[in-house]
């Protein structure tokens, strides 16, 4: 299989497999990864995804260009008789905080895909670039977007106009990445952090998660308001309940999404 998936602890694992195309997408498995992301989501087992890429050399170097030609299909006809076909990752929009893990290069949509999650870790060998300028395309699976709001204009046009890959050290300067750690050690430290948010109460992860991606498009006296109205519907849950009573009582709180 080209995705592989597996839940533990409350962390769905989901694994791009296929280490002999350095793990890029042909349409097959876009389809499939799609598909995957949709199934986390509806997931009761699971509260966080951990992202990552099979083998040592790559995460993912995007769309596999030998299996992806120009489409047949009019732009009309794609756009407006397919649904979601613009943006390539949309399973991935989904309520559960997404950490990818990029063990090696990160390439045009793979570092898109990247992008994509709310928290990335690299292992001490990834590299990642923005290089679609270089085969006479853009990035467009939300890389001229996400990119220059994520490490500010000037690094961000840097990497998209010159097709330059960095490495893992440069993305943890530029906040690209949180955290670089040995590549053995990768995995382990991707659901260490995932089990740590896993623990915490569901409905509130979720809420932070939907409202700081909401927020970045909202003035901030819009977001603050909305950030209010969460707090009011979060403020009587069985979960925020829990987690006092858990303070009093000094110990661990059992939270259950409700």
């Amino acid at each position: 299989m080209s995705i592989q998936y597996e839940v533990t602890d409350s962390v769905a694992t989901i694994v791009l497999n296929r280490p002999e195309a350095l793990n890029s997408l042909d349409p097959e498995t876009l389809a499939e990864l799609n598909r995957t992301f949709e199934i986390a989501n509806r997931d009761d087992r699971v509260r966080v995804v951990v992202l990552t890429g099979a083998g040592e050399k790559a995460f993912c170097t995007g769309s596999d260009l030998k299996k992806t030609m120009p489409p047949k299909e009019s732009f009309a006809e794609l756009t407006f008789g397919r649904e979601k076909w613009l943006y390539p990752f949309a399973g991935l929009e989904i309520d559960k905080p997404m950490i990818c893990a990029v063990n090696g290069f990160a390439l045009a949509g793979g570092m898109e895909l990247a992008l994509a999650c709310d928290i990335r870790i690299a292992s001490s060998n990834a590299q990642f670039g923005q290089s679609e300028v270089c085969v006479g395309s853009i990035p467009a699976a939300g890389g001229t977007q996400r990119l220059p709001r994520m490490v500010g204009m000037s690094d961000a046009m840097l990497m998209m106009l010159t097709g330059d890959r960095i490495d893992a050290e440069t993305a943890l300067r530029i906040g690209l990445v949180s955290r670089v750690v040995p590549l053995e050690n990768l995995r382990d430290e991707a659901m260490k952090i995932a089990r740590r948010i896993a623990d915490n109460a569901p409905l509130a992860v979720r809420a932070v998660k939907r409202l700081v991606r909401d927020g970045l498009d909202l003035p901030l006296l819009t977001a603050i308001q909305s950030e209010q109205f969460a707090l009011g519907l979060l403020r009587d849950t069985e979960d925020r309940l829990e987690g006092r009573r858990a303070f009093q009582e000094k110990r661990k709180p059992v939270f259950t999404g409700k």
